[in-house]
């Protein structure tokens, strides 16, 4: 019997969401590709920064996932280095895939700005795992020399969060609610902690309902997060950052959420690209004039029917990976290509320990019952990706 070859490159929530919806069809040969044998939940990162969870919480192994499925799904811890559209061959530093449907979903990483003297050199991405558990260790540490301080002297500790998306917001929240807690809770006397958002924009959250803003700025006000909008980071140094206003401010460190890009390997393909550097894809989600060639998850950039751009969330990915495993069965099937309706479902935003603002289906929440529902939400998708990664496992360990 022929196999339907398909390879998937990155292990995102894209590309793990589409493996999961072709890998019920036994005549698909799924390959997915990574160069990390991890997939990263980056929706936890803050979780994450803050000690409320470890980095094997938020990461699944690759392999054992794979191997969770019945047989027909395989794993290969290889960085890709470009792809032969005209041949359908996937590249990489060890061997040559050929592929007859192929779903590229690398994702996106920090975009730290060549403008912005120093940036690359003493700023923070949390987008790579790697990234986001060095800086993890080095707040944990700065809070431990302020407690090693107690008695003597204490010196505040200065954050710079540089970006006012949600990543920047959700970051700056719960760095400054664990710490809050972590000085009342253990009676210390130095408490000093001083975060400051630096947003481009008029206000934060740009894009997100107006009524989720407002929430969010009074929470961050609650826990005296200072936040100075219309201004950019324009130098950093290893102890201070200089605004486009001509203000230099004193920092421990800076954590850079003002912006994103490709992958490296979207850059190096001959394909389509917007002028963001992104791939370009369809209405089906297709790479334009490459065959059974398919692009999904924050590679690519989508419209809706007003010709906006819709976010690039992991609700987003996962509607993205869903289309594109049923176009790819309909391609096998001869059956006519869907076209996409992607829209955003719900917003969901955690601003510190036990609260966050949502809205979900126009309808909206704040405080813990937002909370226990970003949480729910979290827990939903990590508990089934470790179900299926523990019948991996125990298939590895019982052979």
């Amino acid at each position: 019997m022929s196999k339907n070859k398909i390879i998937v490159i990155g292990g995102g929530y894209a590309g793990l969401r589409t493996i999961e919806k072709l890998a019920k069809n036994p005549k698909n040969e799924i390959t997915l590709l990574d160069k990390n044998p991890y997939h990263f939940m980056q929706t936890e990162v803050y979780d994450l920064i803050a000690s409320e969870e470890d980095f094997a919480q938020v990461t699944v192994d690759l392999y054992t996932f794979c191997t969770g499925f019945n047989d027909n799904v395989s794993f290969y811890k290889q960085d890709v280095t470009s792809i032969d559209f005209s041949n359908k061959k996937v590249i990489t530093s060890i061997n040559r895939f050929k592929y007859d449907y192929l779903v590229l979903a690398v994702g996106s990483r920090t975009k730290f700005m060549s403008n912005v003297i120093g940036l690359r050199e003493h700023a923070y991405g949390i987008k790579a795992l790697h990234r986001a558990m060095y800086f993890k260790q080095k707040f944990e540490m700065s809070l431990f020399r302020r407690v090693d301080e107690s008695g003597t002297s204490c010196h505040a500790l200065n954050i710079i969060i540089a970006g006012g998306g949600l990543s920047g917001v959700e970051i700056a929240a719960q760095m400054a609610s664990f710490s809050l807690e972590f000085y009342s809770h253990n009676h210390f006397i130095c408490r000093k902690l001083n975060i400051v958002i630096i947003n481009s924009g008029d206000h934060i959250l740009k894009g997100i309902d107006e009524k989720l803003v407002q929430k969010s700025n009074k929470r961050l006000k609650d826990l005296e997060i200072v936040i100075k909008n219309n201004r950019k980071v324009v130098e950093v140094t290893k102890n201070s950052v200089k605004l486009s206003c001509g203000e230099v401010m004193h920092m421990d460190f800076i954590i850079f959420a003002g912006g994103v890009e490709p992958n490296h390997l979207i850059y190096d393909l001959n394909i389509e690209k917007n002028e963001r550097g992104y791939v370009v894809s369809n209405k089906y989600l297709e790479i334009p004039n490459q065959k059974n060639a398919f692009v999904i998850g924050d590679c690519t950039s989508i419209y809706n029917e007003a010709n906006e751009a819709i976010a690039p969330t992991a609700d987003t990915a996962e509607q993205m990976a869903e289309l594109c495993a049923k176009n790819i069965n309909n391609l096998i099937n001869n059956k006519p290509l869907e076209v996409h309706k992607i829209k955003s479902r719900g917003v969901l935003i955690a601003l510190g320990r036990s609260y966050a603002v949502s809205k979900i289906f126009n309808m909206y929440f704040s405080g813990y019952i937002a909370y226990i529902m970003k949480k729910a939400v979290e827990r939903l998708y990590a508990k089934k990706l470790d179900n299926r990664s523990r019948i991996g496992s125990n298939k590895i360990f019982n052979n």
